[in-house]
């Protein structure tokens, strides 16, 4: 789908912007096989990119851009280190902040990832072998749907059907000690109430393994909820691999997908295998 022929979003700030260019850049060859939709609003839609020669694992990533901006298209750039290695992607958007608040954007991932648990076998993956991953705001949405159950309990009640989660320079609780400046708008109006039920950190209920990175240079407070995190799936004997890419600002973290011999790519392949 054409960015322009989104309905409107916030406006971009101004290194909003930057990564928006960027990301368009690196993704400009990569054209999804198909797209589709599994709800009548424009953003509620994915990009699916097959792999020649599917594995059979199926890797959901969902976008950021603080809950209030982005494309499914941004993660389009990594689809092809991805396809490379046999593995099937799919790029899912969501509806935004602040005319929707949450769960509905958890919600509307929910409903992405069931369609590629309940299509895998259409475009070469194995229903047993997805995963899900997100950058920033999209590795916040990634994390709940790996910790709690409301989602998936009237179609998989006896577990999780995810594989594993691989939030990128995620955000994994709010409220009093997340150490962000201002409260999030996706969380509705003050007295919403809705922090802890929106932390993945809180009432954790799956087992699903993650593999957690962030840059060494990203925002000050995902990198202490990146090891806060870590701590407590280890606490709760949750298999969990936390890996700190050196030199990475909070976009660099996002970019390093593109590469197919940097850590992150080849870390993400071997967690998936």
């Amino acid at each position: 789908m054409r960015i322009e022929d989104y309905p409107p979003q916030e406006p971009f700030s101004e290194i909003a912007r930057k990564y928006h260019l960027e990301v368009m850049r690196l993704g400009e060859d990569a054209a999804p096989a198909f797209e589709r939709n599994y709800g009548d609003d424009p953003y509620q839609s994915l990009g699916v990119f097959p792999a020649a020669r599917p594995d059979g694992r199926v890797f959901v990533f969902i976008h950021g851009g603080g809950w209030t901006n982005g494309y499914k298209e941004w993660m389009y750039f990594m689809a092809r280190p991805m396809n490379a290695a046999g593995v099937s992607f799919v790029s899912l958007g969501y509806r935004l902040a602040p005319r929707h608040v949450f769960p509905t954007a958890y919600e509307d991932c929910a409903a992405g990832v069931i369609w590629a648990l309940d299509h895998a076998g259409e475009f070469g993956g194995d229903p047993k072998r997805v995963y899900v991953g997100g950058h920033s705001a999209g590795g916040h949405y990634a994390a709940l749907l790996a910790t709690r159950p409301d989602w998936r309990r009237a179609r998989w009640p006896q577990g999780n059907p995810l594989r594993g989660c691989l939030p990128v320079s995620g955000v994994f609780r709010f409220g009093d000690g997340s150490g962000l400046s201002v409260r999030p708008r996706f969380l509705g109006p003050e007295g919403a109430s809705v922090e802890r039920a929106a932390s993945a950190y809180f009432d954790i209920e799956d087992k699903t393994p993650f593999l957690i990175a962030h840059g060494d240079r990203d925002f000050p407070h995902l990198m202490v909820q990146g090891a806060e995190m870590e701590t407590q799936l280890r606490r709760l004997s949750i298999p969990v691999e936390r890996m700190v890419l050196e030199g990475a600002d909070h976009f660099g973290a996002s970019y390093a997908g593109a590469d197919a011999g940097g850590p992150w790519v080849k870390a993400a392949l071997r967690f998936m295998s």
